[in-house]
Order: C-alpha cells, then structure tokens, then sequence
C-alpha cells in the first residue's frame, strides 16, 4: 500500500494522523500488549508479530493491525523497522 492510499484508509477508519516509529535491527520485545488499537504501514525494513501462536512477516508496504490490548510479540528485521502507526483507544 502507498502512503496516501494508507492516509485515507486512516481517516475513512476514524484514525488519526500516524506518527513515524523506529526499531533497531534485529531486535525484539516480547508478550506485551497496549492500551489503544493500531494500524501500521511499513515503510522501511520489516517485522513480525506473533499473534496467538501465529507469526506473520510485514515487509515494506505492508500494513499490520492490533487491536486493543491484544498481545503479541515483536521482532524485527536486519535492518530493523520504521512504520507510520496511528493509535485510537
């Protein structure tokens, strides 16, 4: 997806504006979850999350969802991950 095609799925959806994150390669946060649901795109780099047992790999373009306090696990990529993430309680 294209970062204006994710802008307007954002505001279609009733999400705010995104804020850019940045992770450091190869690294990794395990079980934890947030107090908000998100919607991501991946611009650079890549992650996977592990979701109830299942892992999932989103590379550049990609756009990955939680939803609120869901857990999960993250792991990055070689080169680490920079995502737009936009968080709505």
């Amino acid at each position: 997806m294209k970062r204006h095609e994710f802008l307007q799925m954002l505001k279609a959806a009733g999400y705010p504006e995104p804020v850019e994150v940045s992770q450091v390669p190869d690294g990794h946060i395990g079980d934890h979850q947030h107090p908000f649901a998100v919607k991501a795109l991946v611009v650079e780099g890549s992650i996977e999350l592990l979701i109830d047992g299942t892992a999932k790999q989103y590379e550049v373009g990609d756009v990955f969802q939680l939803g609120y306090e869901q857990v999960h696990t993250e792991t990055y990529g070689p080169k680490g991950v920079r995502y737009l993430a936009s968080r709505k309680s």
